[in-house]
């Protein structure tokens, strides 16, 4: 009964320190939080996560319809003529987009956010021809001025004045995408009239700065994007993934070639889909989707401090189930008495040492966070142990086997791809060392086994 009663108080203490680790774990949401709302202050000061488009060729057109007019009752009193304004889209024929994504960071109180200037060119090509008037046509087409539209997100990104030649020729940028286009720049072309061809060579450069994510919709009929960068950890994602790239220590290097067979953008755009400036669901869709296709790249960090504290926090459990079973098994094998609040206070010790990384981290680069922290835990609960198991051997013992606790739980945060093998590798070895060492423990004996009495006094503090 005497060991079952243990067993029931071990277990609930277990349960109880789960509170302050899930109390700690919402400190760690809370602060990332609060540094995604710095992304945002900075986002709104200087530019958010950036999106742009292949060009647009629009032009506009005014033309006179006839209409039945109709009375408040619906009955046709005869046909009227009025005008009626609409635009032709064309679409560019191949659209290549080359550059350089360059990162730099901005500093908020604790936080940096990443941004990058992406410096590149983009080009297209239009193949098209101005619809003739319809022979029943009641009056001639005015056809108004075509225009190239170039749609981008957060136009406060563009850096200086962009340049732009049509077939060679320079030609100016105005605001705006254009007339129901969208947020963006936009250049007029010479006039057209009715059947002419447009054959139209335009080169973009410019210079634009945004933060974290680029995306880019593919409106040609075949669109080519290829991207460097010095950032070595870059996520792709959108519905396009790279055709070929390569990522080392030194960056990377991206190419994307997307075909309007397999894109559905052009019919998107038609219907009115534009880029606005949140275009993170444009990269990061869940249910519903983004309402354009897109293709893009965001300069992440593979797992960043807080991401690792959070998923430090979830093996708190694991930590506190290993060192209240080795307290289990020295009260039973060597009959030692540790009081339940002795399980509590070496309990919260451990529980306070996600709550001490993740406040340094903050401060400090994750390593020698992680490091501070736990060594002081580590110190503290040896310290306490020695007394607690009436030897500093044992203590040290204690504290020596937490320290490989927290070296493994190290690798597993900083091991990006291997983290689940590492984690079941180590749980594994835990519970073959514990059926090992407790293969030849009659269980009913310890049960039945009289205790030994009060403990000594603790040891005089040195």
């Amino acid at each position: 009964m005497r060991l079952a009663l243990k067993i029931v108080i071990v277990a609930g203490l277990s349960l109880a320190i789960l509170l302050p680790l899930l109390l700690i774990r919402s400190v760690i949401h809370d602060r990332q939080r609060f540094r995604l709302e710095a992304v945002e202050r900075i986002a709104l000061s200087e530019a958010g996560r950036q999106a742009m488009a292949a060009p647009v060729l629009v032009v506009p057109y005014t033309e006179t319809v006839a209409v039945e007019d109709v009375d408040a009752q619906g009955r046709v009193l005869g046909i009227v003529h009025r005008e009626r304004a609409g635009t032709w889209l064309f679409f560019p024929d191949t659209a290549t987009l080359t550059g350089a994504l360059a990162p730099y960071t901005r500093r908020l109180g604790l936080h940096e956010v990443r941004m990058y200037t992406l410096t590149g060119q983009m080009s297209a090509d239009f193949n098209a021809r101005i619809p003739q008037d319809a022979a029943d046509a009641v009056a001639p087409r005015r056809i108004g001025r075509p225009f190239l539209s170039y749609s981008i997100a957060d136009v406060r990104g563009l850096r200086g004045t962009p340049r732009l030649r049509v077939d060679g020729a320079a030609v100016a940028v105005q605001q705006g995408a254009g007339e129901g286009m969208g947020a963006g720049v936009h250049a007029t072309l010479a006039p057209v009239a009715a059947g002419d061809a447009l054959r139209v060579r335009a080169a973009f450069d410019l210079e634009l700065a945004g933060s974290a994510s680029l995306a880019v919709v593919p409106l040609a009929s075949d669109t080519r994007v290829v991207l460097d960068s010095p950032w070595p950890h870059p996520q792709f994602n959108g519905r396009f993934l790279p055709q070929s790239s390569a990522i080392g220590a030194g960056g990377f290097r991206a190419e994307w070639a997307v075909s309007s067979l397999a894109s559905d953008a052009q019919r998107q755009y038609r219907q009115g889909a534009r880029i606005d400036r949140d275009v993170a669901s444009l990269l990061f869709f869940e249910h519903s989707g983004p309402d354009i296709d897109v293709l893009g790249v965001s300069l992440v960090n593979p797992v960043d401090a807080y991401v690792r504290a959070d998923r430090a926090s979830k093996y708190g459990i694991l930590f506190v189930l290993l060192t209240f079973s080795a307290f289990f098994m020295f009260e039973l094998l060597r009959q030692l008495r540790i009081h339940p609040i002795q399980y509590a206070l070496v309990g919260m010790a451990l529980a306070i040492f996600f709550l001490l990384l993740v406040s340094l981290s903050e401060r400090i680069a994750f390593g020698p966070a992680y490091l501070a922290a736990s060594l002081a835990c580590i110190g503290l609960i040896g310290v306490y142990l020695a007394a607690v198991l009436r030897s500093r051997g044992w203590g040290a013992g204690f504290a020596g086997m937490l320290g490989l606790l927290y070296a493994a739980l190290y690798g597993l945060l900083v091991s990006e791809d291997n983290a689940l093998v590492l984690g079941a590798g180590l749980l594994f070895v835990i519970l073959a060392a514990v059926m090992l060492l407790t293969r030849r423990v009659d269980w009913y004996a310890l049960g039945n086994a009289p205790g030994r009495g009060p403990p000594p006094p603790p040891l005089p503090d040195p």
